[in-house]
């Protein structure tokens, strides 16, 4: 049966979800969500569970869910030991992505209670927007699509400008999960591919998609594009800076559809200014969303979407299913699947 109905709770201006039977648990989600987005969810809540949404991103209102309970999920919301002091009935932190740079893990781990991560629903889209951007790119499309509104037909002029994918080398810095799925795209368009990864690829899987491991430096020197698909730590942030950005041919690309902190940002802006690279195309910034005096918004040779990789509609189906279905496995008093250790 559709569970459909939104009712907001006296307490709070949070909302229940769907059918809320007394009892049982409840998962607070920390995220403000679309009613559209809330409807998908609340079909797929299990049985025995509840879903209590809050309703803005004021950190008071997450404070004053929390002692009700039992799971949380999040995307971005900001996971601390003070949140975490005021839930004493957790039983799990389940991000509903993979960058989970946003949860305190060591105090989760003193705690006692686990994260998990949600890698189901992320990587199709991810490696879909990667290729759009690079198209999109390669063949100045933002450019023409706003010379078009303006009543211009430039049928000439992009023409020396704009390049395929066709014959080019894309370099992939990570190659797990995302990295493999966009050279398995990529490699569609007849393309070149290196990859630089602190864990090798296993030879079965390099032969598959065509892949050759490279030092990063080489990569950087011989990719036309390189594409960021690394986890955001101590050791992988900044990792793009000026030194890395003055390796890459003029005529490259970068590509980030991972975490804005990979890429020292002025580092960015002066290689663009001053063509060191040819374009960036960035689905994530170091502040998300930017202040209006973000350079990066007038740079002319830049697409900037807003951390919508992985937000389609079936990547948040795909991935609801996978969150309840690992709080049914914490309720039943087994492990999560995909914790962070």
């Amino acid at each position: 049966m559709s569970k459909q109905r939104i009712e907001p709770n006296d307490a709070s201006s949070a909302l229940w979800v769907g059918d809320q039977p007394p009892g049982d648990f409840t998962i607070v989600y920390g995220e403000p969500i679309p009613d559209d987005l809330r409807a998908i969810a609340a079909d797929l809540v299990p049985a025995g569970f509840r879903l209590l949404v809050v309703s803005s991103r004021d950190r008071e209102e997450l404070l004053r869910l929390m002692p009700g309970a039992d799971f949380l999920l999040v995307a971005t919301a900001r996971v601390d030991e003070e949140l975490l002091r005021a839930a004493p009935r957790l039983r799990l932190v389940q991000h509903q992505g993979v960058g989970y740079d946003n949860i305190d893990v060591d105090a989760c781990r003193r705690s006692a209670i686990p994260v998990a991560l949600t890698p189901e629903g992320t990587t199709i889209g991810v490696a879909e927007h990667t290729v759009l951007l690079i198209l999109a790119l390669f063949r100045h499309l933002i450019t023409v699509d706003a010379a078009v509104r303006r009543g211009e037909w430039p049928v000439w002029s992009m023409r020396s400008r704009s390049v395929e994918l066709a014959g080019k080398t894309v370099g992939l810095i990570g190659f797990g999960r995302i990295g493999r799925e966009v050279a398995r795209r990529a490699r569609a368009f007849d393309t070149t591919i290196v990859y630089h990864d602190a864990v090798r690829a296993p030879a079965p899987v390099e032969a598959e998609l065509g892949a050759t491991s490279v030092s990063r430096d080489d990569l950087l020197r011989q990719a036309d594009v390189v594409s960021l698909h690394a986890p955001l730590t101590a050791e992988t942030r900044g990792m793009i800076g000026e030194r890395e950005l003055r390796l890459m041919p003029p005529h490259a690309v970068l590509i980030n559809t991972a975490r804005g902190a990979l890429v020292d940002e002025p580092a960015l802006v002066r290689a663009l200014a001053e063509e060191w690279i040819a374009g960036a195309g960035l689905d994530v910034l170091v502040q998300e969303p930017p202040d209006a005096g973000n350079p990066l918004l007038t740079c002319p040779n830049v697409i900037l979407t807003p951390h919508v990789a992985a937000g389609t509609r079936d990547a948040y189906r795909t991935k609801m299913h996978a969150v309840f279905a690992n709080m049914q496995r914490v309720a039943r008093g087994e492990a999560p699947l995909n914790q962070v250790s």
